[in-house]
């Protein structure tokens, strides 16, 4: 830990608010959490509401509380309109109330030519950071010996564009001391989270207001990741997939980890470029990961060995590396239609209609074709869809014919629908000819397919099923144990339900 100490608790809440008032409040709630504080005093409004609560902080500041100040300028990336040496005055009354630390950018110290920042009353620790929001700079010389020299301890944030940026900020940690890296942007997101196990400082996590690009809120970052408790011994695992900010994936797996006192975590990875992730996977230590769109294809062409059925599918969900770091891969998907579907329906013999032609529903196509199922394919591109019925024993129908043909079963495989574009459904109701409905998507859980399927009297299946299903058999491939069930599907439809209360009262 480097001059923060052995008592500093290494998760920093981030308390930004515009009045006095709601600091006062986010600092008590982040006590709650954590004792290590950063208060943004370039959030408050006006310098008015500033020394508000700076009084306050004189009169109530907490015992054995490790604050940082920070009122960081315009120039450095914050909210502060003032100049330097108003910075610097607010730095001092932030001393006065009780902030054993502040956090003074490299442009202020820069406006400082032949004067030391010690000779000013600013707290009495300093870390020194650089913020890049652009992209990821050299690192080496990014903060000059000079600047260094005036500070207990470093920060750097930048915004990671690959994840081989990301992972020059950890080694820059790693070989650093006495340093904090924040790997900014959603790209960055594992490597913010990973970054403690790497050697740095702190790791930063808003109360409320996010104050940079890509953070995880304090709860998240302390109870669904638990950053504080990762260590080198901490199995990694993760999720691909583009987008994926929208993944449960992480709550369901870190759910059972912390249900079985697993020293494990999974992270999402938001993965543009397969290689630039392949090429950086040993960096974060990872043991295995899931696949979603648009990578379940793709991802054959980089594994070493793969299961018979997933190879036969021609995707795959799940990846395990092996102790020689190469890859092996798996379809769970396959596992995931067959439990969701069977409960409701004999699938030998009857005919279902499977919209789209990826990853998912060519795991659902050779799962219900092996189950003794007509399986009929509707995809966008006519090319896919012939390729995939004829690898499935299927039939290609046209959309045209969905208003006069009548199923079994439909089964939504494509993304439409899917959170945050909830309004739209890859079918009207009159194309809705079947006695089941099933949607793959299950953020939200009922879609506007289902919508309208139930409004028709139409028996519905969520995703959310098949999404227990394939996540559960994955926890159970990698760990070589029986999954928490109930633990994961509790905190799964928990957090469904949330946030359909949350949309319905907004």
């Amino acid at each position: 830990m480097g001059r923060f100490g052995n008592g500093v608790a290494r998760i920093c809440a981030v308390v930004a608010a515009g009045t006095s008032v709601e600091m006062a409040a986010g600092l008590r709630a982040a006590l709650r959490e954590t004792s290590t504080i950063e208060l943004r005093l370039d959030w408050l409004r006006s310098d008015a509401e500033r020394a508000r609560f700076l009084r306050w902080l004189r009169m109530h500041c907490p015992r054995r509380a490790v604050l940082i100040a920070t009122c960081r300028r315009r120039e450095g990336g914050g909210l502060f309109r003032g100049n330097v040496q108003a910075e610097l005055y607010w730095l001092a009354q932030a001393r006065d109330a009780g902030c054993l630390w502040c956090d003074l950018e490299i442009e202020t110290l820069r406006k400082l030519p032949g004067q030391s920042l010690r000779s000013y009353s600013v707290p009495p620790r300093v870390l020194l950071s650089a913020h890049d929001f652009g992209r990821t700079p050299p690192l080496s010389h990014l903060i000059s010996a000079r600047l260094r020299r005036e500070a207990d301890a470093i920060k750097i944030a930048a915004t990671a564009r690959s994840i081989a940026d990301s992972v020059r900020l950890l080694r820059f940690t790693r070989n650093t001391p006495n340093s904090v890296v924040v790997s900014m942007g959603e790209i960055g997101l594992p490597a913010r989270l990973l970054a403690l196990r790497e050697g740095s400082a702190l790791a930063y996590a808003p109360v409320s207001s996010a104050t940079a690009p890509g953070q995880v809120s304090l709860s998240e970052l302390k109870h669904l990741y638990r950053a504080h408790r990762l260590t080198r011994q901490t199995r990694v695992y993760g999720v691909i997939g583009n987008p994926i900010a929208h993944s449960l994936s992480p709550l369901l797996h870190n759910t059972a980890f912390r249900a079985r006192k697993l020293n494990a975590v999974y992270l999402p990875f938001l993965v543009k470029d397969l290689r630039d992730f392949l090429s950086s996977a040993t960096d974060f230590g990872l043991r295995g990961f899931s696949v979603t769109l648009p990578h379940k294809q793709a991802i054959l062409r980089h594994l070493s060995a793969c299961e018979p059925l997933a190879a036969e599918i021609g995707a795959v969900n799940t990846v395990t590396v092996l102790s020689d770091g190469s890859l092996y891969g798996c379809n769970t998907d396959y596992v995931g239609v067959l439990r969701s579907l069977e409960e409701k329906i004999s699938l030998a013999r009857s005919r279902i209609l499977i919209l789209g032609a990826g990853g998912s529903a060519r795991a659902a196509a050779y799962a219900l074709a092996r189950a003794g199922a007509c399986v009929y394919i509707c995809a966008r591109r006519d090319s896919a869809a012939r390729e995939l019925a004829r690898a499935a024993g299927g039939e290609v129908i046209p959309r045209r014919a969905l208003r006069s043909e009548s199923f079994d079963a439909i089964l939504n495989a494509t993304p439409i629908g899917m959170h945050p574009h909830t309004a739209i459904s890859p079918l009207t109701s009159r194309e809705l000819h079947c006695r089941i409905v099933m949607d793959l998507i299950y953020r939200p859980k009922r879609t506007r397919l289902l919508q309208l399927a139930a409004k028709k009297g139409i028996s519905i299946v969520s995703g959310v099923e098949m999404f227990l299903a394939q996540g559960i058999a994955q926890w159970e491939l990698w760990m070589k144990r029986r999954a928490p069930k109930a633990a994961m599907r509790r905190a799964v439809l928990e957090a469904l339900r949330n946030e359909n209360r949350s949309r319905s009262s907004s």
